[in-house]
């Protein structure tokens, strides 16, 4: 095509007035310039990567020829310089109260406040309720004063490190911290709450989705009418951290979706001190949303009217189609990454263009002169009555931290163990509907005898093994009221095929899961296979948790080692979150653990590394050896965070493999009945006398049954084992108990699976001398750099040797 061409017709979707649609002849002149006006301006967006013909039909309408580029109304103007002038202000007033302080300025990217102030105002009008937001440090103190509505004087309080909520407990810099707010318009309000967030900059992406979940299913809002999640990124961080990718796997999955998010991105094309071209491969930052077909506009940050209108249509589609979608604002880093850094080190020219460059307040000002909106001098006056505002805003309650450093008293308190026994009659209730299909539904062949026999292991009384204690737990939690919701990978069925909470029609292949039918129920039972991830699901898991506070939320990996891949979920969040940001979470581990042969990475849960996290009460690390134990402490964890969500802690279990099925790990039907979770287990056989005995060996876990068999094979009444069920909070007293009969001289030795320099030995060894009894010794395999070996045979070799060494004279 050339310059004669420009008046030829041709056919084209492209509508010269909005109201007409479909193909039409326009001449070429004419497609250019609609072309031209839509997608090369301040506001554009990529959207022909998307499969669904009326998704782009509905985005190329709203966008061509002139669509996207509305006219706003002088009071809509005058808003967005007014709040321009107050991201402005604010981060003016910091910088010249507290030079060189780290605060992550949002200076160059301005345009973030009024554009966020335009999408609560539309949320607002369109009948929503809450908007949670997620985001890491770039402009969080400025989103938390101009957005959430903190008081100035809140915010000057942790620069002078005078912040009262900031005596007790650890706490955490002012840039992580969370808080909820208010957002009102005549006639309605909205309720925020910013998320607290570690520098683990996209680690609040799964966490803040599976906030939003919870809070959509507390209020009714299976299709995310209510409550709005938004993610707010970097541009490096969003093209550079994978749990971005995970974390938008999960939009559309059953057991995961909100309804959309609305994605922005704080785009200042530098990642620390690195540029673009170091920084991704790909072409746009936001290219890793075209993944899930998400639509992407660009919008320039030095015009705040197309970051709103961007904001607007995303919001507009996400309702539309219950999609992603991202608002890319591509601006500038007007200082350092933080205020302290010089970025002409590494980054000369930018940043010679950048100081010379008026910010958008500036530029926006000057363009209402222009258009007579604004007399001349006004915006001064505008930005000096914004500055005045901040610094005469009161505290506002509704807008402090509800994420604030927790009491000392709170830290260490130890909530009153419920009771968790169960009468006969409704286990056997339970066990009858754990089989119990409807009519038309043909039972896999395999699995009907399966299901029989645990009916009848119930109803007769006999011993029940791991996974129907689980289920039976999970049954009994449901008619006393405990939402449950357990997920992970081939979870359902089971990584070891032991569960089966959800079956499939042999024929139809149709699903029917028991428990979502139990009789009686009085709460929801949620069971959902998840994405091959780890970080992300278990950081969903963690947000639901912490905004379902009675739930039982569990989280199973398919082997207990791949926990790694969540490592900073757990550090950042399950372990700290309580001493840092006062969030309290029951969220459940299930860590499948147990060296069987099976090589370094089958082999261990890494219990070392959550024991070294474990302080001022954070967590509950158990390892239990019988089926009754498990069964009682998930019905213990789920009561507790019923009856007292603000007592509620992380608990992790290592959960076994060869037991799942070993007789030996079952147990009878009166010890569902009666007692309770017990934290130590003393010596339970009648033959061995505490007053004969020369060796006590303590373990925990599935040691216990080789150790039990290599005595029966000796024929040894002369040593006793002792089981340590809870590992932490370490069980002092009840240890004191189940040693107390032992003569003073009795060697005790403690005998474990893993490495020395692995499992719990090292925490054990610290907390020994507080028992008043004579030292403990080492049993186990010597000290390694992988946790297990890959041969079969060495292991066994490995696993005699240390069971020769527990019975050594």
């Amino acid at each position: 095509l050339s310059l004669w061409d420009y008046d030829r017709k041709f056919l084209t979707s492209i509508a010269s007035e909005p109201a007409e649609t479909g193909p039409q002849m326009q001449t070429l002149r004419t497609i250019l310039h609609i072309l031209r006006a839509t997608y090369c301006g301040t506001l554009a967006c990529e959207f022909m990567h998307i499969q669904n013909l009326d998704r782009r039909l509905w985005l190329q309408r709203r966008l061509e020829p002139a669509q996207a580029h509305w006219p706003l109304s002088t009071p809509q103007k005058r808003r967005l310089l007014e709040k321009l002038s107050a991201a402005e202000a604010f981060e003016r007033l910091l910088h010249s109260r507290y030079i060189g302080h780290k605060r992550f300025s949002l200076e160059g990217a301005d345009s973030l406040i009024p554009a966020l102030d335009g999408l609560l105002s539309r949320a607002a009008s369109d009948g929503m309720q809450e908007v949670l937001l997620g985001m890491a440090h770039r402009g969080r103190l400025n989103v938390l004063v101009n957005i959430i509505g903190q008081s100035m004087a809140a915010m000057l309080s942790r620069f002078e490190d005078i912040d009262p909520e900031s005596v007790q407990g650890s706490g955490d810099v002012k840039y992580h911290l969370g808080a909820e707010g208010i957002y009102r318009t005549q006639d309605r309000e909205l309720r925020l709450w910013l998320a607290p967030n570690p520098s683990h900059l996209e680690a609040v992406d799964p966490m803040l989705e599976g906030a939003a979940r919870a809070r959509q299913e507390l209020l009714g809002d299976a299709e995310g009418r209510r409550v709005l999640p938004v993610l707010i990124h970097g541009d490096a961080a969003f093209a550079g951290q994978g749990v971005v990718a995970e974390t938008l796997n999960l939009s559309q999955l059953d057991g995961y979706s909100v309804g959309g998010t609305l994605h922005i991105i704080v785009n200042n094309r530098i990642g620390f001190t690195t540029a673009p071209g170091a920084a991704r491969s790909s072409l746009y930052c936001t290219d890793v949303a075209r993944m899930v077909q998400a639509p992407i506009f660009h919008v320039n940050g030095d015009d705040p009217e197309a970051a709103e209108r961007g904001l607007h249509l995303a919001f507009d589609y996400r309702n539309q189609f219950h999609g992603d979608v991202v608002v890319d604002i591509v601006c500038y880093r007007r200082h350092g990454h933080n205020e302290g850094d010089d970025p002409s080190l590494t980054l000369p020219v930018l940043y010679r263009n950048i100081e010379h460059h008026p910010t958008p307040r500036a530029i926006y000002a000057a363009q209402l002169e222009r258009e007579k909106v604004i007399a001349p001098g006004e915006a001064d006056a505008i930005l000096n009555s914004e500055r005045d505002k901040l610094n005469a805003r009161p505290p506002s309650p509704a807008a402090n931290s509800p994420s604030a450093p927790a009491a000392e008293a709170s830290l260490h308190a130890v909530p009153s163990a419920p009771a968790t026994a169960v009468p006969a009659d409704r286990l056997r209730e339970i066990a009858r509907n754990l089989a119990a299909t409807p009519a038309d539904f043909t039972i896999h062949p395999k699995l009907k005898p399966w299901l029989e026999k645990r009916t009848h292991a119930v109803a007769e009384a006999q011993y029940i093994d791991w996974a129907l204690a689980e289920s039976l737990a999970f049954g009994s939690l449901l008619l006393d009221g405990v939402p449950i919701r357990l997920t992970g990978q081939d979870t359902a069925r089971g990584t070891f095929s032991q569960r089966h909470l959800t079956l499939a029609d042999y024929h139809s292949g149709n699903l029917f899961t028991p428990l979502e039918h139990l009789p009686g129920r009085r709460a929801d039972f949620a069971v959902h296979d998840s994405l091959l991830s780890e970080e992300a699901a278990l950081g969903f898991e963690y947000g639901y948790s912490t905004i379902h506070p009675t739930a039982l939320v569990l989280w199973e990996a398919q082997f207990g080692d791949f926990a790694n891949g969540a490592e900073v979920i757990i550090d950042q969040f399950l372990a700290a979150a309580y001493s840092k940001w006062g969030r309290t979470s029951g969220i459940t581990l299930l860590l499948p653990h147990g060296y069987e042969g099976q090589g370094p990475e089958h082999s261990s849960a890494r219990p070392e590394r959550f024991l070294q996290l474990c302080a001022e009460n954070n967590l509950r690390i158990a390892n239990c050896t019988n089926s009754a134990q498990y069964f009682h402490l998930l019905r213990r964890q789920g009561l507790s965070s019923a009856a007292s969500p603000d007592s509620r802690r992380p608990l992790v279990i290592l959960t076994p493999k060869s037991l799942l099925r070993s007789p030996a790990a079952a147990s009878p039907l009166s010890d569902f009945t009666q007692s309770g979770f017990a934290p130590v287990l003393g010596e339970t056989d009648t033959n061995i006398q505490a007053a004969q005995c020369r060796r006590v060996l303590l373990c925990s876990g599935k040691i216990y049954y080789e150790l039990a068999a290599r005595r029966r094979e000796r024929n040894d009444p002369a040593t006793a084992i002792v089981r340590v069920e809870l590992l932490y909070p370490w069980p002092q007293a009840a240890l004191k108990t189940a040693l107390a009969g032992f003569p003073h001289e009795t060697a005790c030795l403690w005998v474990q699976e893993e490495p020395e320099n692995m499992g719990a030995w090292n925490y054990v060894a610290q907390r020994w001398p507080g028992l008043h009894i004579g030292e403990i010794q080492y049993v186990g395999r010597a000290e390694a750099a992988s946790p297990a070996t890959g041969s079969l045979r060495r292991h066994q070799k490995e696993q005699q040797t240390l069971l020769d060494r527990a019975f050594a004279d």
